[in-house]
């Protein structure tokens, strides 16, 4: 299986990598629903994870927000695992064009890739809803409570949140790549967060590989399929 996938990376010309938490669990970041994931973490609080983490809440619980966000989505110290390292090569080497992730940690640009679409936003970008102002994550990990702009307005990650709209320009700019696209890599994602699984459907190539510790609703449209972790299966077919 490794040497059909070296193969399919060796003959492919435009590559789009479609990547989901999994591509950072190997980083020492959690997944969304695995049986340690996040959401399985904190059966003992007064709220879902699912509502802290929508836009009503941030609104109406805006403190509560930040403590979760803080001590659940924050991790300023992971750094980019083998999948992100083959990635920024494949991109080097003039074969893949874009990386679309559910992600929003910032180790695909942390390994050196360029071209990185991210569908939920990032940490590292933090808005001031009153005047607008850029703030860094330092911002946000050194504060406490309800960070805030120097204007005094609340400061606010620039994460799509439950209740919130992907971004239409990135989602335009995810399907552009994905019909120009020779081979789709699929990994880390068990495609069931949409409407960005739903992106796999506009991929317009030939070949498309599905790496995933477990089964995805799609496996059955692959060329390729291996359930095994993405850093090392990636890491050594692109070595």
């Amino acid at each position: 299986m490794g040497n059909e996938l070296r193969e399919i990376l060796e003959t492919s010309h435009r590559i789009v990598f479609f990547g989901g938490a999994g591509v950072s669990t190997e980083s020492g970041i959690p997944d969304f629903r695995s049986g340690g994931g996040l959401y399985s973490r904190d059966a003992g609080m007064s709220y879902a994870p699912e509502e802290v983490l929508s836009h009503s809440f941030f609104v109406s619980h805006t403190a509560e927000f930040f403590d979760y966000y803080r001590s659940h989505l924050l991790y300023p110290d992971a750094r980019p695992n083998a999948a992100h390292l083959a990635l920024a090569r494949l991109e080097d080497a003039g074969k893949l064009t874009a990386v679309i992730t559910q992600n929003i940690d910032g180790l695909h640009q942390a390994a050196g890739s360029h071209t990185v679409l991210e569908l939920h936003g990032s940490v590292h970008r933090n808005s001031c809803l009153r005047c607008g102002r850029l703030h860094g994550l330092a911002t946000i990990t050194v504060s406490t409570g309800v960070p805030r702009c120097e204007c005094g307005g609340v400061i606010k990650p620039d994460v799509v949140l439950y209740e919130e709209a992907l971004d239409d320009a990135v989602m335009t700019a995810a399907i552009e790549h994905l019909e120009a696209a020779d081979t789709l890599i699929v990994g880390g994602t068990s495609l069931v967060v949409y409407p960005a699984a739903g992106l796999v459907h506009a991929f317009g190539g030939d070949r498309l590989v599905l790496i995933n510790k477990e089964p995805t609703g799609v496996d059955h449209l692959a060329s390729l399929v291996l359930h095994a972790a993405i850093g090392e299966t990636l890491g050594a077919a692109v070595d």
